[in-house]
């Protein structure tokens, strides 16, 4: 919360006890191991000593899936393009793409293991969503890039890659761990009976500067310690060298294009504009109903009145007159009263001249309950003038809800700009928190689920903790684009 804030408090209430934490938005991208190295860096040699354990796991059971999926998705897909003639061949290609996915799908989650970025999910339904059709339904993988590229990467590349890896790592762990271990393990090998020459003698012949005086015994453990040692330090390069090379491959073949994301930003545009959309529908069709069942009905009898009015002061009843008139101003004042209200539906003059800030203080200091309101003065420039309207009637609703059902002594308000990164925009936190009875929940029809498709309509989530027995607590959060931009 910034040192600033524009304070308005009618009277006090109680506390919170808990300070809310602003929930994180639907989209937000999953976190990083705690030992992944951010890109651009290089890893240290203690870094890469912690993930050499893992990497070892992956890269010999790596090659075990590689060779399970080689079989089974050869298996499975020639046998679909040969029963292509009939008809079950092309449910068996589809199937055999699914299982691609499946493996695809194994190896992204056993590249965790190495400590290294986790690689997203691609898009798997590039087609539109309301897309009709068993035939549209059934050859959804046939259409999709991402599928083929896993049935090649499960088919071809893996095995041919780990294959390779799986060798080397094996190779190297075998040195490291033999070569430092044999001066224990070479004396229970035997030497034959034949009476030929250790290697070792040869290689101390061949340098015997080096090696003079050593037993040929002495001489192979003092290669095999130095082969030991020598691939030891190197392990961590070599394994994690060799995990990056997979991660590479997993992140060009198994992870999302960038086609991919702009997809996800029409599809989320799309369905906040329609939930836009539908809540200032269900805004209008509300309006339409109070005024008819109100404001209306006062007129219609206002008329009548003012009609029977006319005729008794014509007849020259008076005193009839006098108190239908008496009536007419006081249905009128009831009539004006309604209009009112309904009106506090509409942006008011405040908001426009004012800001954000200043409306949302007003709210507070006119609400039938006493309200605690802190408002960020930034609200103002970072905030623009279609997600201020929203957010005044977000709050305006919240309050009125809290008056009407909470059963509450007190209410607070906050109000706060969560700064943003070069990978997500700054977020408005708004928090209305009330100290009454708890219960509250969204369901069809009613003002919560009203107020959740109006912040959907701005990109933004609607968080809803009530308890029983309170307190309830309603965030909304919402991502904010310049005012100067929107």
């Amino acid at each position: 919360m910034p040192d600033t804030l524009i304070s308005t408090n009618k009277s006090p209430m109680t506390p919170m006890t808990t300070e809310p934490t602003p929930a994180a938005p639907a989209s937000a991208t999953p976190a990083a191991p705690a030992s992944a190295t951010p890109p651009g860096t290089v890893p240290s040699y203690g870094t890469l000593w912690k993930r050499t354990p893992g990497s070892a796991v992956y890269l010999l059971a790596i090659f075990v899936v590689a060779m399970v999926s080689v079989s089974v998705l050869a298996a499975l897909l020639w046998t679909g393009v040969g029963l292509l003639v009939l008809v079950i061949g092309l449910p068996i290609v589809v199937g055999t793409l699914l299982v691609a996915r499946g493996f695809g799908v194994a190896d992204r989650y056993l590249l965790r293991l190495t400590g290294r970025e986790p690689v997203q999910e691609p898009a798997w339904n590039r087609d539109r969503e309301d897309a009709p059709g068993f035939w549209m339904t059934l050859t959804l993988p046939l259409r999709n890039g991402h599928y083929w590229l896993y049935l090649v990467h499960g088919m071809i590349v893996s095995p041919i890659v780990s294959t390779i890896t799986f060798a080397i790592t094996v190779a190297w762990l075998s040195v490291s761990l033999g070569g430092l271990t044999y001066w224990f393990w070479g004396m229970f090998i035997p030497n034959g009976d034949n009476g030929a020459a250790l290697w070792g003698d040869n290689v101390a012949e061949a340098l015997p500067w080096v090696f003079g005086g050593l037993p040929p015994e002495g001489v192979e453990i003092v290669l095999y310690l130095i082969a030991g040692i020598v691939c030891a330090v190197t392990l961590p390069w070599v394994l994690n060298g060799l995990a990056w090379v997979h991660h590479s491959l997993a992140k060009g073949m198994l992870g999302p294009w960038r086609s991919d994301a702009l997809v996800q930003e029409v599809r989320a545009e799309a369905a906040a504009r329609g939930a836009a959309v539908h809540a200032e529908g269900v805004s209008l069709r509300r309006l339409e109903r109070d005024i008819h069942d109100g404001p209306q009905q006062r007129l219609v009898r206002l008329q009548l009145d003012l009609a029977a009015l006319e005729r008794r002061a014509e007849a020259g009843d008076t005193d009839s007159a006098a108190r239908l008139a008496q009536e007419a101003r006081g249905q009128a004042k009831a009539a004006l009263d309604e209009l009112r209200a309904l009106s506090s539906g509409v942006a008011p003059p405040l908001l426009q001249d004012r800001g954000l800030a200043a409306a949302l203080s007003a709210l507070a200091a006119e609400n039938a309950l006493p309200v605690t309101a802190e408002v960020d003065p930034g609200v103002d420039s970072a905030v623009g003038p279609e997600v201020a309207r929203n957010v005044y009637f977000i709050v305006a609703e919240l309050l009125t809800n809290a008056v009407k059902h909470s059963g509450a002594s007190g209410i607070a308000l906050r109000a706060a700009i969560r700064p943003g990164s070069p990978s997500t925009p700054a977020m408005l936190d708004v928090w209305v928190v009330d100290n009454g009875t708890g219960g509250a929940h969204m369901s069809a029809g009613h003002g919560l689920e009203g107020l959740r498709d109006r912040v959907h309509g701005l990109r933004g989530v609607l968080v809803v903790e009530s308890p029983l027995g309170g307190p309830t607590t309603v965030g909304a959060h919402i991502p904010l684009v310049p005012a100067g931009a929107a």
